[in-house]
């Protein structure tokens, strides 16, 4: 899964399925843009994942969250529930603003 590091005065990591970056998804009037300079980051192991999640939730960090892999390994981590998990297009996100 890809993972980025946007630094502003607090940090926003987007955390994404490798498949999904540069797709667009639409449902209604809801909308997944799964942009390429907003989720392209390091393509990171499940494990190297997991610990920058672990340390950015410690920090206060906002995260935007797309597809199946790293919806589940945020419920897995207790960063988000299963029930905040929304889908568009079958696609699974969360948002964690803090």
């Amino acid at each position: 899964m890809y993972i980025k590091v946007h630094k502003t005065y607090r940090d926003v990591i987007a955390v994404c399925d490798t498949h999904l970056v540069g797709k667009k998804f639409e449902e209604g009037e809801f909308q997944l843009d799964v942009r390429e300079n907003f989720f392209l980051g390091d393509d990171l192991s499940e494990l190297e994942a997991q610990e920058i999640m672990k340390e950015a939730s410690e920090r206060d960090a906002t995260f935007n969250i797309i597809g199946k892999d790293s919806c589940n390994l945020a419920v897995k981590i207790g960063l988000i529930s299963k029930e905040s998990i929304k889908h568009i297009q079958g696609i699974p996100f969360s948002l964690v603003l803090a």
